[in-house]
């Protein structure tokens, strides 16, 4: 009989499966030798639930750091354009639905994708820790294992220890084989050098369908076009907005934190029909909160989007100005019914965003109770308190403020830049941050990332001497 695959060519032929810019957890065990194989130019992310993110192979004795080991307890290296992160922000990431994929070992896996991997029955006693999360958040769920265990089969028709999930596997990867879970069936595709597919058979209890195109084992990989985030204009970077869409846009009192530049851009591209979510709609012109360094000049705020009939619906926590001699434009079309509003106070708009960013539908939160904003929501009482049932709020963009950005994406914010859009960066489909400086990986500091690259999706600089101001327009 021919001999069967090393530990490590099962992990080259899992790593051969992963593509570029791929966010990755690996599980403990076996899947943690993939790391091996996965180059720095391939641009993969590989994801720790303990927060270190963009780590590479296991540390050599010479170099262990004891303050980066992985949720594995084992010593790593962390790479550039890492970042280091908190452990709910791990797990937030996981179900937010940024995680491609998770690589799992395995007890038993079932021909209808159904994985069992970290309770043995007969002990009594298991330890769930992350696994039941990526099994069930990954986009896809690869199994690595041996296909047999003292003999026994481990790939079953039905898995008979408790699961960590049903009918997520999409993938198996073995010492013996590559085999694809289908609607069909387990389909092998291919097969470990030197074997046959009935001595395969033989050793796997669940029904095989043997691909059309069954081949040898692969363990090369694919030639991939790099991914490039960095815009060479705020015009290039907001071109595909369309109209109808949800946009996630900071901004406070004054200008701090508003993309300024990607705003001018949206004007000039002209979406409509946009629905805008943020802290404020526009408030800079009309608040004492930096006044323009000349009378000819106000700031450049949503009111710029308000003016030209692009923005249908708002979604804030301040929309009005703090002077009610001086209206803002927003007010103005509210008053003449040209837009629609949805007041949310500031903490539960801070946690709706969250909500969104981190894979929560809903909450209850004890704001609001009773008052104009509780109408039409659910009320519960939770230890004789009432709580308000609170939908999360997802963009379609987002357009976030930061001082620095790797090329990567990795971000970090300077003073109050952060109030909203970190949280906003995490919530969106397509997260667009301007910035004031763009280096390589490697150049932040991986404890001052605040929005890890994954979030987003292009980066803008900001051109040299831009002003937030610009010309008032005299009629």
């Amino acid at each position: 009989m021919a001999e069967r695959l090393s530990r490590d060519l099962i992990a080259l032929r899992v790593a051969a499966e992963l593509r570029r810019g791929q966010v990755v957890n690996l599980g403990i065990g076996l899947p943690t030798l993939v790391a091996n194989y996965v180059s720095r130019d391939r641009g993969i992310t590989l994801h720790s639930e303990n927060g270190v993110l963009g780590y590479g192979p296991h540390a050599s004795d010479e170099t262990q750091d004891p303050d980066l080991i992985n949720a594995r307890g084992e010593h790593t290296t962390l790479l550039p354009g890492g970042a280091v992160i908190s452990h709910n922000d791990a797990f937030g990431i996981v179900r937010g639905g940024r995680l491609d994929v998770a690589v799992l070992g395995a007890l038993q896996v079932s021909e209808k994708g159904g994985l069992a991997n970290w309770l043995v029955p007969e002990k009594g006693l298991g330890s769930p820790g992350g696994a039941l999360d990526m099994a069930a958040g990954a986009k896809r769920l690869i199994v690595i294992t041996e296909h047999t265990n003292g003999g026994a089969p481990k790939i079953l028709k039905e898995c008979t220890y408790p699961l960590t999930v049903a009918h997520r596997v999409n993938l198996i990867v073995t010492d013996l084989a590559v085999m694809e879970v289908t609607p069909e069936g387990l389909v092998l595709k291919e097969i470990a050098p030197g074997w046959l597919v009935e001595a395969v058979r033989e050793l796997t209890e669940a029904t095989l369908i043997v691909s059309a195109d069954l081949k040898e084992m692969d363990f090369g990989f694919p030639k991939e076009p790099p991914v490039e985030k960095v815009c060479s204009s705020a015009a290039e970077a907001v071109a595909d907005v369309f109209d109808g869409a949800v946009i996630l846009m900071d901004g406070f009192g004054g200008l701090g934190g508003m993309a300024h530049y990607l705003m001018l851009a949206l004007r000039d591209q002209g979406a409509k029909e946009l629905t805008v979510v943020g802290n404020t709609v526009g408030i800079a012109r009309v608040s004492a909160f930096g006044a323009p360094p000349s009378p000819d000049l106000q700031a450049i705020d949503h009111s710029i989007l308000v003016e030209t009939g692009q923005i249908r619906r708002a979604i804030a926590s301040f929309p009005v100005s703090p002077s009610p001699s001086r209206p803002s434009a927003f007010e103005g079309a509210y008053r003449r019914g040209e837009v629609e509003m949805e007041l949310v106070p500031q903490g539960t708009l801070a946690e709706r965003l969250r909500a969104g960013g981190y894979g929560v539908a809903a909450f209850y939160t004890p704001t609001g109770v009773g008052t104009v904003v509780a109408e039409g929501k659910e009320v519960r009482e939770f230890n004789g308190r009432e709580y308000l049932l609170e939908r999360a709020i997802r963009g379609d963009f987002a357009f976030v403020r930061a001082h620095k950005a790797d090329t990567l994406g990795n971000l970090v914010y300077r003073g109050t830049s952060r109030n909203f859009n970190a949280v906003m960066a995490t919530a969106a489909d397509i997260t667009i941050a301007e910035v004031d400086e763009i280096v390589e990986p490697g150049e932040l500091d991986p404890e001052a990332i605040i929005t890890p690259g994954l979030f987003v999706k292009r980066i803008v600089q900001r051109p040299p001497g831009f002003s937030p101001f610009q010309p008032i327009v005299k009629e």
